[in-house]
């Protein structure tokens, strides 16, 4: 593996940081309004199971928030391996181990953009691995960096009774 073309990936927490912003103002917002308008004492604020469910998604946002951030996945792509990293586990897929590559569009997904997922089929294995590719940082030099790869290995074979799709081309 020749470390002068390993390129990183990191994992994007912008969904996290989003989600967990947007229940913070939610309670913050339920919080000021039910206790200085409606119920004019704050302290009965303390008594409402809404209050309660909302600082429920409040931690779990955070927390879900803080995990991501501590396991700090990335994925590294080399010369002739992929390799996916986070804090306490790394796998190596080199290129002799792909049995075939496709990068496409996921079926039920309405995202834009034309490739939007890297499927791995690895040789002995039933399952394939599957990057999203808009959970990474820098996309399109991820794209790249899958296409040169996948000129490499071998493509998926279409089933003969599935007609090629108009993303396919």
């Amino acid at each position: 593996m020749e470390a002068h073309h390993e390129k990183v990936f990191r994992y994007k927490l912008d969904f996290y940081y989003v989600s967990a912003l947007i229940y913070l103002l939610t309670l913050v917002a339920y919080g000021g309004i039910r206790g200085s308008f409606v119920e004019k004492e704050f302290r009965y604020v303390m008594n409402d199971p809404i209050l309660y469910i909302i600082i429920f998604f409040v931690l779990m946002s955070i927390g879900s928030l803080i995990l991501n951030y501590i396991r700090n996945r990335r994925v590294v792509v080399a010369e002739n391996s992929i390799t996916f990293k986070n804090r306490f586990h790394e796998r190596v897929l080199h290129t002799k181990e792909i049995e075939w590559m496709h990068i496409g569009r996921e079926r039920f997904v309405q995202t834009s953009g034309r490739f939007q997922v890297v499927l791995i089929k690895l040789k002995g294995r039933r399952r394939t691995i599957r990057i999203r590719i808009g959970r990474y940082e820098k996309e399109k030099e991820l794209i790249h960096e899958m296409e040169r790869i996948a000129q490499h290995v071998p493509k998926r074979k279409r089933p003969r009774w599935s007609k090629p799709r108009f993303t396919d081309r």
